[in-house]
């Protein structure tokens, strides 16, 4: 197994990724369609191994990318909303992403 050294910004970087997946979960109750929208979200799943440490140099594949496009643009845009209101609710520094 490869160790890779992270700097702290990219690990920043990591937990607002995580935080983000971690909202596509919780968005289904804050949105407008949540039954639609949550189904869309849990498709990105396929995109997990392209938001990890060390993916920055990989690109998505096929799948993950049709994923993405088909995931409306009021659900990305809730699911960041969301995302960026969770650290202050679990009582953790805001993260500031350059």
């Amino acid at each position: 197994m490869k160790m890779v050294s992270v700097s702290s910004s990219s690990k920043s970087s990591t937990i607002m990724k995580v935080v983000v997946m971690v909202a596509v979960v919780l968005v289904a109750a804050t949105v407008v369609d949540a039954q639609s929208c949550n189904t869309h979200l849990s498709g990105l799943n396929v995109c997990g191994e392209f938001v990890v440490p060390g993916a920055d140099t990989t690109n998505p594949s096929a799948e993950c990318c049709n994923a993405l496009e088909a995931v409306p643009s009021d659900c990305i845009c809730n699911t960041f909303r969301i995302a960026s209101r969770l650290p202050t609710r679990c009582n953790i520094p805001t993260l500031s992403c350059n």
